[in-house]
C-alpha cells in the first residue's frame, strides 16, 4: 500500500525510499526474508506519492504473509508467500519453456 502500481513501487525503492531492517535498499528485487520489517525512510514519509497511495490502498486487503502498520509507514514479512497466496496471473509453464530455450 506504498505504492499505487508495481511500477510506482519498483520505481519508489529504486529512488531510495524505502528500508530494510532500518537500511536503505534501491535494488527492486531485493529478496526478503520472514521477520524483515520494511518500511518507507523517515525523511520520505511526507512524500506526495506515497501519501496518495495510502490513501486509495484503505480498502485493500494485506496479504496474510504481511503485517502492515499504516501510522509507522512500515510492514513486516511474516512469512515468504507460497506460489498460491500470490494473487498474480501467471502461467509458469511459460517461463520454463522460454528459459529452458
Amino acid at each position: 500500500g506504498f505504492a499505487r502500481t508495481r511500477k510506482e513501487a519498483r520505481q519508489t525503492v529504486r529512488h531510495g525510499h524505502i528500508t530494510v531492517n532500518g537500511k536503505r535498499v534501491d535494488i527492486p528485487s531485493y529478496q526478503v526474508k520472514a521477520g524483515d520489517v520494511v518500511a518507507v525512510a523517515p525523511k520520505f514519509k511526507d512524500l506526495l506519492p506515497i501519501k496518495e497511495a495510502l490513501i486509495s490502498s484503505e480498502h485493500m486487503a494485506v496479504p496474510g504473509w504481511l503485517e502492515v502498520d499504516i501510522e509507522k509507514l512500515s510492514g513486516n514479512v511474516l512469512q515468504v508467500p507460497s506460489r498460491d497466496q500470490i494473487d498474480l496471473d501467471i502461467d509458469a509453464q511459460l517461463i520454463v519453456e522460454l528459459y529452458s530455450k
